[in-house]
């Protein structure tokens, strides 16, 4: 028999608890072929079907139903072994690197299995991702694309997610096109590589005007001189995401379609240590998807989450 992974095992569970393959996708944050391929392929290993579906039921077969509480009672077992290493290993720190966003409770998650140690170099996305390949940092939360993991050998899993909003000048408050914005690309592509292809894809994508500008005004007190200046609805960057407005200035919902920027959790695929794989799993149990898979959210081509 092939060898079954164990992340095949934990798909098996989740549809065979949702007993539908939508909820139980977006329960593990995967593509919905990419589970019913894994299915396949463990029915393939395994040589027993597990499920009967149609479009419009997902049954277990008698084998399936057998194979549950083993499978089950194999899981526990592998948890309560990664666990235990962890433990083991919890005297090793574990080195994470990030832009400008951690998650509030990141400690308090992680406190059980690994010591985090918060790297003071608060560096660009792409920066941050080209440390952990290197071996300069274990983890980092960072803004990453698709062909970025491959090419560097990295992993992801969703951590966070920032939707957007546009700033502008006047009293109005109300919801903005996505088109009828300004998204500002910065000639410091040393420092700005990661927003301005961000950028670049949004404006292809939805129509928003790309403006390219010299004077570092993606954030900051120039940004809103920008605004002022422009006198249109500028997308806010996620490193402006809490940065108080002045008084004459308002944000502005931007809609059709709703805009995010996600945060990654990322690290090597070829890590084996079990203090990292245990913060991975720790720092990332149960976040959900922040809304990144609503019918009118927008995500770049090339993002994991995208759908």
């Amino acid at each position: 028999m092939a060898i079954v992974e164990l992340r095949q095992l934990r798909y098996f569970v989740a549809v065979a608890e949702e007993l539908n393959f939508g909820r139980a996708a977006e329960r593990l944050l995967i593509a919905g072929p990419s589970l019913s391929q894994q299915i396949k392929a463990l029915e393939r290993d395994l040589g027993v079907r597990l499920f009967d579906r149609d479009r419009r039921s997902v049954a277990l077969t008698p084998a399936g139903a057998a194979l549950l509480p083993h499978t089950r009672d194999l899981l526990d077992r592998a948890d309560d072994l990664r666990n235990r290493a962890a433990r083991i290993a919890g005297s090793e720190p574990v080195r994470l690197g990030y832009v400008n966003w951690l998650p509030p409770d990141l400690t308090d998650r992680a406190s059980s299995v690994a010591r985090l140690h918060i790297d003071a170099w608060v560096a660009p996305s792409h920066a941050q991702a080209a440390r952990v390949a290197d071996g300069g940092l274990d983890l980092a939360v960072c803004w990453i694309r698709t062909e970025d993991l491959e090419k560097r050998g990295l992993s992801a899993r969703l951590i966070g997610a920032d939707r957007l909003y546009a700033v502008s000048a006047g009293p109005d408050t109300g919801e903005v096109r996505a088109r009828d914005t300004v998204v500002l690309l910065d000639d410091d592509a040393t420092t700005w590589v990661s927003w301005n292809d961000y950028a670049e894809r949004l404006a292809a994508a939805t129509g928003a005007t790309a403006v390219r500008i010299t004077d570092g005004g993606v954030t900051g007190p120039v940004f809103f001189d920008q605004v002022r200046r422009r006198g249109r609805p500028i997308l806010n960057s996620p490193k402006g995401q809490t940065a108080p407005l002045p008084p004459d200035l308002v944000a502005r919902p931007v809609v059709e379609p709703k805009v995010y920027w996600t945060w990654s959790l990322v690290w090597r695929r070829e890590e084996l240590r079990p203090a990292v794989l245990s913060a991975v799993d720790a720092l990332t149990e149960g976040v959900g998807d922040f809304g990144i898979h609503a019918p009118d959210a927008w995500l770049p081509d090339g993002d994991p989450y995208q759908r």
